[in-house]
């Protein structure tokens, strides 16, 4: 759920990005095709980027004093279910809610569509399909299919809207439609989502008006058809429609020059923002431990222990061992069981060519004792535990040229264990080994990846204070008072003995919790009030009259400036967010102070 919220998360902040630089830097601009792609691409990246990862290894120090668990206190315990609980929980469900209602109505609206489709003659031309309703719609088109109500307008005028409605069929507006209708259902708790997907359909209208003034001998009899039909409202949704509320700006733009060329750098302005985006918030840090490539991993089987207790299923996986990593045979035979199933009887076989022939037998009464197979020098040595104390006080030399005693203790996660056990480990099961001499003494610590991977999943606190896996190996086992493991919020808290010291025969309390930044509602950001739009100005009937022409532009100026009253909205949304943000700050703050001389106490 929570990588979902995150997901969503970084997807809007590309939409607000991408909106943001179409809004700055290309609405103005003519390049109304390359807009098109730049507004579709937008939304693409801001889907696929949050999935694309950089993996930043870190490789840290291995630490050789792991914590030996078996002799810590270790308690369980939950905790009642709070409000914060459910959030996420309430929040999906809020999330999920407004999907549906979204898909809903999208539903509704294919089938309103079909409503007026359903029955109705089709007039076949071309690639396109031409459909005369009697319907008081506005003409629309929807993939090859165009319809319109031809009472309604005269020959020329007819001319003009179906001229208009056939580009936005050739280039596969509806494909723009569709898209950005999914991402309004997707992304409908960012109110970018709804001014992005205005900014296509408005540019759709842009190509479509660009491309049949082309096709049109009289461009000034287009331009009033525009404005002979704004009064009609009546649209069918998920269509692209003749009429669009913002019929100013399409008359802006058609008698606009063409922006040069020049100012195509604009679109490169947005690279460098999602370079930032990829290195602040999609790199992953992997920590590895370093190793000793030069300790050869004999040294964990330079002696092999054989005892009494050791299965047919365990005898099979030491010959098999000896085969792959020193290419010797080694059979055992004649082996004979008490009613104990303890082994009082075996023969062992060892044929290698550089270790040459030997038989080892041990047969008894009574269960036999521990046998130890020694591989050194290039020679197989097996002997009982009568020798056991020559064996021990021989020293083998690993590939690192350092002397190891054959003495040695063996931990496995920090619990201390046999050779046998250690024997029946699962190589492939070994996350880290540490080998340590301590005077003439070997020490072997081995971490588990099951056991790894527990500390890795789970937060770890030492005296309340959050460490990482690292801080917590180091940690000396014989500091530690008490362990205590919430499985449900996947933590790791430890208190050490220096943090329970008693006084007057009471302990000292558990340190207090960090304080977290407050949280809470965000201002609203601001959305564009349509019923604060003035009426377009009146087109002039001469274009020829030079003072009206004045006349008309410098209104169409005043009226341009107007429609960016949006623009001081959002500044002041921004102030309001940076204000919300400072006072948030200086209650964190506060909280801090308390926090720090209640850790001083």
């Amino acid at each position: 759920m929570e990588a979902l919220f995150i997901y969503l998360i970084k997807s809007s902040g590309l939409i607000v990005l991408f909106y943001l630089a179409y809004f700055l830097m290309l609405r103005k601009e003519t390049f109304f095709n390359n807009n098109r792609w730049f507004l579709l691409a937008g939304l693409i990246t801001s889907v696929l980027l949050p999935f694309v990862f950089i993996t930043k290894i870190i490789w840290v120090e291995p630490t050789v004093t792991p914590i030996n668990w078996s002799n810590v206190r270790i308690t369980n315990y939950t905790e009642e279910k709070t409000f914060e609980a459910y959030l996420p929980i309430l929040t999906a469900l809020a999330y999920g809610i407004g999907v549906l209602l979204l898909l809903a109505k999208f539903a509704f609206d294919f089938y309103s569509l079909n409503a007026v489709l359903k029955g109705k003659i089709i007039q076949q031309q071309a690639d396109f399909k031409f459909i005369d309703i009697k319907e008081n719609v506005a003409p629309f088109s929807y993939f090859n299919t165009i319809v319109y109500n031809s009472a309604l307008y005269s020959a020329s005028e007819l001319e003009n809207i179906l001229e208009h409605e056939k580009v936005h069929s050739e280039q596969n507006h509806t494909v723009d439609v569709l898209i950005s209708r999914l991402f309004c259902t997707v992304f409908w708790f960012n109110p970018f989502i709804w001014l992005y997907q205005k900014a296509i359909l408005q540019n759709l209208e842009f190509i479509a008006d660009n491309e049949a003034s082309k096709r049109i001998s009289d461009k000034k009899a287009y331009q009033i058809t525009l404005l002979k039909i704004t009064t009609q409202e009546n649209c069918v949704a998920i269509t692209n429609h003749f009429y669009q509320s913002l019929i100013k700006k399409r008359i802006v733009m058609l008698n606009k020059n063409q922006s040069n060329k020049r100012n195509s750098w604009k679109y490169a302005l947005v690279l460098p923002v999602l370079v930032a985006f990829v290195f602040l918030f999609q790199i992953k840090t992997i920590a590895q431990e370093k190793t000793n490539q030069n300790v050869s991993k004999s040294v964990l089987d330079v002696v092999t222990t054989i005892n009494k207790n050791f299965s047919d299923e365990e005898l099979k996986k030491k010959t098999e061992f000896f085969k792959k990593e020193f290419n010797c045979d080694l059979i055992f035979s004649e082996i004979e069981r008490n009613s104990s199933n303890e082994i009082k009887g075996i023969t062992i076989n060892y044929n290698g060519n550089l270790y040459g022939n030997g038989t080892y037998k041990q047969h008894g009464t009574s269960a036999i004792k521990d046998i130890y197979i020694k591989h050194e020098s290039g020679k197989i040595n097996i002997s009982d535990a009568k020798i056991d104390a020559k064996i021990k006080n021989e020293k083998i030399t690993a590939s690192s040229d350092k002397t190891l005693s054959i003495d040695k203790e063996i931990f496995i996660n920090g619990e201390q264990v046999t050779q046998n056990d250690m024997d029946k480990l699962d190589p492939d099961e070994i996350e880290r080994m540490d080998v340590n001499k301590k005077n003439d003494q070997q020490e072997i610590r081995i971490v588990t990846k099951k056991f790894h991977k527990t500390l890795t999943e789970n937060d770890i606190y030492i005296n309340g204070q959050k460490v990482d896996k690292n801080e917590l190996l180091q940690l000396d086992q014989n500091t530690i008072d008490k362990m205590d493991v919430n499985k449900k919020e996947k933590t790791i808290r430890i208190i050490t003995k220096t943090n329970t010291q008693t006084f007057n025969d009471k302990d000292i309390p558990t340190p207090p919790t960090p304080p977290k930044f407050p949280d809470g509602p965000m201002p609203v950001a601001p959305a564009p009030d349509l019923s604060q739009i003035p009426a377009p100005p009146t087109h002039p009937s001469n274009l020829d009259d030079k003072k009206a022409m004045a006349k008309f532009e410098k209104k169409i100026k005043e009226y341009e400036k107007k429609m960016e009253f949006f623009e001081p909205d959002m500044t002041a949304y921004e102030k309001k967010v940076e204000e919300v943000m400072a006072k948030r700050k200086k209650i964190f703050e506060k909280e801090m102070a308390k926090y720090e001389e209640a850790m001083k106490k």
